[in-house]
């Protein structure tokens, strides 16, 4: 198996399909729900709960399967990093876990 996760509050690991009409799709469904300067009680702090808020509706981890040396996706599907607050310098944990 395979762990890809992220430390960060503000950003999230998802998988989805990479196509681009969908990536527009995805950001502008987050901004929907989750618009920027909309009275969240954590702007009074840093002025970017709406990072932390769509953050929470991707999730900050995949756990995908290794069979044969090479992680198993769907045809259409690939690993998305995404950053809600940057651009920052960012760290992904990749974990690897064996059977025995």
């Amino acid at each position: 198996m395979c762990v890809v996760s992220t430390p960060h509050t503000t950003t999230s690991v998802f998988v989805n399909e990479n196509e681009s009409g969908l990536r527009f799709d995805i950001l502008n469904l987050l901004e929907r729900l989750v618009p920027p300067s909309a009275g969240y009680q954590h702007d009074r702090i840093d002025d970017n709960a709406d990072s932390h808020l769509k953050a929470v509706l991707l999730g900050s981890s995949e756990t995908i399967p290794i069979i044969d040396g090479k992680l198993v996706l769907g045809t259409w599907q690939s690993i998305f990093f995404a950053e809600m607050d940057g651009p920052r310098h960012r760290k992904v944990n990749i974990m690897i876990i064996r059977q025995s």
